[in-house]
């Protein structure tokens, strides 16, 4: 059966990733055409970018996405189709070039809108993010409500079984991680510049709103899950659910789960850092996963594609 395609989500990013894969045509080709849109050379940027930069919003949501982009392209045109794409948050945005329901000019120009409106929400308003070990829903809920106290904090990223992420204002963020301890668990505070995911973003998401109202869907040729709903994404939606991305959770161990149940059981990260992989090990160990992040890795996944079939 041919592989889930999962998009990395913003957080992966490190200079000099997909390095070796610039030789690829395909991914020299996304690359030049997300310079032309940026309106900087993306290639040089992730070669020599200090840690800092490329950890700014304004260029990691561009440079995760084109390379992710790059690579399924460099897959698909030696016969990989995917039976379903899935992003993780940014990802997501990725999955909109793959899928077919946007082409790679726009979804480098619909990147950098999103990432420019999110930098700026995340400036207006100060927030955290922070990983609540050993979760469940009901727990993890209850947290949020005793420790608000006036102040946005909200369950933001349904990772896996046992790891859920919230989002909000520093203070109640720092409330709940003292609460959770409080119970003798843990967590780990994400080293984002904002409460994505959250009503913080409500600034972003109307802009957004404006931005996409001048976009126009396909339908897609390949299913793509949404975060928001775990359920597959049409033209008619994407509107709607894109902009309430930016201000609900992502539902990313649902989304594994619904595709499982349709009978997917093969998943590859296409993009950097290997999160998604280790959380879909998470989610179902017996799942067959890996990561397609630079060449060996890009050759390794063929290889076995290649003996699989024989």
């Amino acid at each position: 059966m041919n592989p889930v395609f999962l998009f990395s989500g913003q957080g992966s990013q490190k200079p000099g990733m997909g390095a070796d894969l610039m030789g690829v045509p395909e991914v020299a080709s996304s690359f030049e055409c997300a310079s032309g849109v940026l309106g900087y050379d993306l290639a040089d940027l992730v070669a020599t970018a200090s840690p800092e930069k490329l950890n700014d919003t304004r260029y990691a949501q561009p440079a995760l996405c084109v390379l992710s982009v790059g690579i399924a392209r460099a897959l698909m045109a030696r016969g990989v189709v995917p039976a379903a794409v899935l992003g993780f948050s940014l990802g997501q945005v990725s999955a909109l070039a793959v899928s077919g329901m946007l082409s790679e000019e726009e979804t480098y120009r619909f990147v950098k809108a999103r990432a420019e409106f999110m930098a700026e929400a995340a400036s207006a308003h100060a927030g955290a993010m922070s990983a609540l070990l050993k979760a469940d829903d009901e727990a993890v809920r209850a947290v949020c409500e005793s420790c608000a106290q006036g102040d946005v904090l909200v369950p933001a990223n349904y990772n896996s079984p046992g790891q859920i992420v919230i989002s909000g204002t520093p203070d109640a963020v720092a409330r709940a991680e003292e609460a959770w301890a409080a119970e003798g668990k843990r967590f780990a505070r994400l080293a984002t510049s904002g409460a994505f995911h959250s009503p913080l973003m409500a600034d972003a998401a109307e802009k957004l709103a404006e931005y996409l109202a001048g976009v126009e869907f396909s339908e897609p040729a390949i299913p793509l899950v949404c975060n928001v709903d775990a359920s597959p994404l049409s033209a008619a939606c994407a509107r709607e659910h894109l902009t309430e991305h930016l201000t609900h959770s992502v539902r990313f161990q649902q989304s594994v789960e619904a595709l499982e149940e349709q009978g997917h059981t093969t998943f590859w990260e296409v993009g950097f850092g290997g999160v998604l992989e280790n959380l879909v090990k998470r989610i179902d160990r017996k799942a067959s996963r890996t990561c397609v992040q630079d060449l060996a890795s890009f050759d390794a996944a063929l290889e076995s594609l290649a003996s699989d079939a024989s």
